[in-house]
């Protein structure tokens, strides 16, 4: 076997750095970037689907909500 060979040591850990790789809320920004979505579409769906969060000016869009809403 090769010696530069590392085994993941957890699947805690495994969880973790996909954590970290994987945001749960989303910007409009980023939003409209990932899905390929208009900012006008992107806010009516988001919308439909009970995924935006208002804190202090800042809308925020629960991936896991919407990715549930688009299937």
């Amino acid at each position: 076997m090769d010696k530069n060979y590392k085994p993941i040591t957890s699947m805690k850990e495994v969880s973790e750095q996909l954590r970290k790789l994987r945001r749960q809320y989303l910007r409009y920004q980023q939003a409209e970037i990932i899905y390929s979505i208009s900012h006008k579409k992107l806010f009516e769906l988001a919308s439909d689907a009970g995924a935006i969060y208002r804190i202090d000016g800042t809308v925020l869009i629960n991936r896991d909500i919407f990715d549930a809403y688009l299937e």
